[in-house]
Order: C-alpha cells, then sequence, then structure tokens
C-alpha cells in the first residue's frame, strides 16, 4: 500500500487524470458486469454470457489509443469490431431467447444479460460510431421493445436504458475529451518550451551579430586594404592598417566576452523571482520567507545557484503542488510537498549529479548542503559559515 502511494504521488499530474479516468471507465464496466451477474447467478449460462460481454466491451475500450495508448496494434486494430460483433450476436441471442423461454427465472436472466449487452455497447462502442446518439435511442427502443414485452414493461424498460445508456456514453466522450485537453496541453507545454529555447538563440545570434558584425567587417575591409597598400610598396600605410584590424580584433574579443559573460552571469534577485514565475506556470505555488537582501553579500551568487537548481529539481523530478523558500543571515532552505521520483531518504543526495555540483559550489564558499526527503516531500538546506 505504502508503495502504491509514493508511486501515485510520484507521477504528474498529467499522468494522475490519466490513470484516474482510465481506471474509471474500466470501473464503470466491472460495475455492469457485477451487477448483471448478481441478477443472473442462479443461470450459469447467463453469467458466462455476461462475463464475456464484459471482456468484449473491454477489448473495445482497450482497443482505442485516445484513451489507452498502451494498447497493442493487434487490440487496436481488431479490439473494436469484434468487440462489437459479440456484444451484436449477445443481443440477438437475448432477444430470440425471449421470445422462446416460457420459464420465469429464465426471462429475467435472458432480460438481464440483454440489457446488460446494451450497456456495454453504450459505453464502449456506441461512443465511437457516427450518429452516435441516435444509434443510441435506437438501441434503448429496440431493447425496450424486444426485452421488454415478455412483462409488459416496455416503455420503462425504454427510459430505463435510454437513461442509463446516456450516462454511460456521455462518461466515455467526457473522459475521451478531457484525455485530449490533457494532450494538447502538454503538447502546447513543449512546443512553449522549444519556442522559448529557439528565441533565445535568435536573441544570441542577433546579439553577436550586433556585437561583432560590423569589426568583423571592418577588419576584412581594412585587411583587403593592407594587403593592397603592400602590394604597391605602402608599407607604412599598410603597416598602420593592421595594427587598426588588430585594435579592432582586441576589441571584438572583449565585446564578445562581455556578452558572453552578460549571458552567463546569475543574480539572486533574479533567481528567486524566475523560480516564482516557473514553478507558478508549473502548477506549484511558491512561497518566498525573508528577502534575498537577508542573505550575506559574498553569498549572493552561489545562493542564486541553489535557488535555479532547487527549482530545476522541483520542475523536473517532483509532483510538488507547493513550495517555501527561506532566505537567512545563517543560511537558506527550499522545501516542496513532492517527493523527488529518484530520491530515497538518505541525506547525502549530494551525490546526484546537479546536487553533488551544487555542493561543490557551496564547499568553494565554506557553506554546507543538507538535503531530506520522507513522505512530507523534499527539503535542501544551506548553511552560511560566517565565522
Amino acid at each position: 500500500m505504502t508503495k502504491t502511494a509514493s508511486g501515485w504521488r510520484e507521477l504528474s499530474e498529467p499522468a494522475k487524470y490519466r490513470l484516474y479516468a482510465q481506471v474509471t471507465l474500466l470501473a464503470a464496466i466491472a460495475s455492469v458486469t457485477v451487477f448483471a451477474g448478481i441478477t443472473v447467478a442462479g443461470a450459469l449460462w447467463a453469467s458466462a454470457t455476461v462475463a464475456i460481454s464484459g471482456l468484449a466491451s473491454l477489448a473495445a475500450l482497450l482497443s482505442r489509443a485516445d484513451l489507452f495508448a498502451g494498447s497493442t496494434p493487434a487490440l487496436r486494430r481488431w479490439g473494436l469490431p469484434v468487440g462489437a460483433i459479440a456484444l451484436a450476436v449477445v443481443w440477438v441471442s437475448c432477444a430470440i431467447a425471449a421470445e422462446l423461454t416460457t420459464d420465469t427465472s429464465g426471462v429475467v436472466a435472458v432480460r438481464a444479460t440483454g440489457f446488460a449487452a446494451t450497456l456495454f455497447a453504450a459505453q464502449s462502442i456506441v461512443p465511437f460510431v457516427r450518429h452516435r446518439w441516435w444509434v443510441l435511442l435506437g438501441m434503448s427502443v429496440a431493447t425496450g421493445a424486444v426485452l421488454g414485452a415478455t412483462t409488459g414493461k416496455v416503455v420503462q424498460l425504454m427510459a430505463l436504458t435510454g437513461l442509463i445508456s446516456g450516462v454511460l456514453l456521455s462518461s466515455t466522450l467526457l473522459t475521451r475529451w478531457g484525455l485530449q485537453i490533457v494532450e494538447e496541453l502538454e503538447r502546447a507545454k513543449t512546443v512553449e518550451a522549444r519556442l522559448q529555447v529557439a528565441e533565445e538563440r535568435l536573441r544570441f545570434a542577433r546579439d553577436l551579430h550586433d556585437v561583432v558584425g560590423r569589426s568583423f567587417s571592418a577588419i576584412a575591409v581594412k585587411s583587403e586594404l593592407a594587403a593592397t597598400l603592400a602590394k604597391v610598396g605602402a608599407h607604412d600605410r599598410a603597416r598602420t592598417e593592421m595594427d587598426e584590424v588588430r585594435s579592432v580584433a582586441v576589441d571584438s574579443m572583449k565585446q564578445m566576452r562581455a556578452l558572453v559573460r552578460g549571458y552567463r552571469d546569475i543574480n539572486l534577485d533574479g533567481e528567486v523571482a524566475g523560480a516564482r514565475s516557473l514553478l507558478a506556470a508549473a502548477g506549484c505555488r511558491l512561497a518566498i520567507e525573508g528577502d534575498p537582501s537577508n542573505v550575506p553579500a559574498r553569498f549572493h551568487e552561489v545562493s542564486a545557484w541553489v535557488v535555479r537548481e532547487g527549482t530545476t529539481n522541483i520542475v523536473k523530478h517532483s509532483t510538488a503542488t507547493s513550495a517555501t523558500m527561506t532566505l537567512g543571515k545563517a543560511g537558506m532552505s527550499l522545501r516542496n510537498n513532492g517527493v523527488l521520483a529518484s530520491s530515497h531518504t538518505s541525506r547525502d543526495q549530494s551525490q546526484q549529479t546537479g546536487l553533488r555540483g551544487l555542493a561543490e559550489r557551496l564547499t568553494s564558499v565554506d557553506a554546507g548542503l543538507d538535503t531530506t526527503s520522507n513522505r512530507d516531500g523534499f527539503l535542501l538546506e544551506v548553511h552560511w559559515n560566517t565565522a
């Protein structure tokens, strides 16, 4: 039970919804099977037929890749048509048996079996055909007219069949719609992330062009001019031009280093603001206790790396919905309520790749790192040595 709960917490929110939706559909099939089985418990043939109908309905649902992505190719190809044929055969057989059976208990078993076949079809077959609501209406009328005639309750059975079948049909349609929305949102997030990377690359390319493009053009022109002057014997002017080429090249290198340094610089205020924004986008609310100014100045850069690495861990490796960041003079901490998928209860989490690099940064400034993972979440603590 503990492993199951831990596995559930480690799932992402979309994965949790998929699992919940799939279990709900399967539970509906199981419920119809159980109730119908109880009704026909006295007739072995009817119990077997209900079980077969339930399996046919299950195969039809599992064949839908938009509901169960892990289904096999063979099941995707044959599950729905085989399930539809099986349920149709069961229903027709029950309709014929209802006309021929005179025994009261036999009539009840036939009605229950045919009724169950209709409900199975409403959930696993009808949602995926054209004009589904007209098909459902026809099924309800036919079920009431054929199976209800044996007891004189045609209208009542029509209404009951239509009501329950409509609920089952709607549940399947709503589940598929919800799963499609989740898939679209995940794709949108992936596309957004790729666009952000592409935009950053374009921005860097643009800045690089603006910074060194003109300098390279000047170097090319002056080099060509110096070569021409050297050919005609104007060596002094050629030497002057080459000195200018060297000066432009040195300036370009300085500008390029400054550009790269600007992209690599990191500051605590910016990382805290970025962490709040990133976690909010990931569905995790970040509460901040304290202020970046509380952190001693010489620890600002490394604490910014702590915020960045801690935020990355929450987004990539947890299912946290809330987090708390504490910034103080003696240290800082970042706690979240989602357990890392790959973590254990050990405090030596710095052996993991990202945290190991963070621990090395902290060691260089004489600071300590502790991590704790348990059922309540994950805690990253940093202690400054201000002595």
